[in-house]
């Protein structure tokens, strides 16, 4: 049984989530909080919450889930929308960029017994 968790509109840059994201995707749900721990980046607070969101979406599902054996079935982040701002530039003009948003989602799965 899956369980899935998501976190939406974080002001993350997509390309930089997804650098975390791409770490922890396929691995055992312990050993990639670990991963995410000593892992110098901005955007590992924010996927860890997503992923502990998810362990505890699994426990609540069922009851009897083993935590031990879940596994990132599926992690990806999809762009959110962007908020275009201007910065004054020199002679009076203006320059305009984006500060870019993301939504990321994560999706355990109890790993089949041997």
């Amino acid at each position: 049984m899956e369980a899935l968790a998501s976190s939406k509109y974080l002001r993350m840059s997509p390309q930089k989530v997804r650098l975390v994201v791409d770490l922890i995707r396929g691995q055992n749900a312990g050993q990639a909080l670990n991963i995410l721990r000593f892992t110098k980046k901005r955007a590992t607070h924010e996927v860890e919450k997503v992923l502990r969101s998810a362990i505890a979406n699994a426990e609540q599902k069922n009851e009897n889930v083993d935590v031990d054996r879940l596994v990132v079935t599926k992690a990806y982040v999809d762009d959110g929308p962007r908020a275009k701002r201007i910065r004054p530039a020199p002679m009076g003009r203006a320059y305009r960029y984006q500060r870019r948003m993301c939504h990321v989602t994560v999706v355990v799965e109890e790993q089949a017994r041997d």
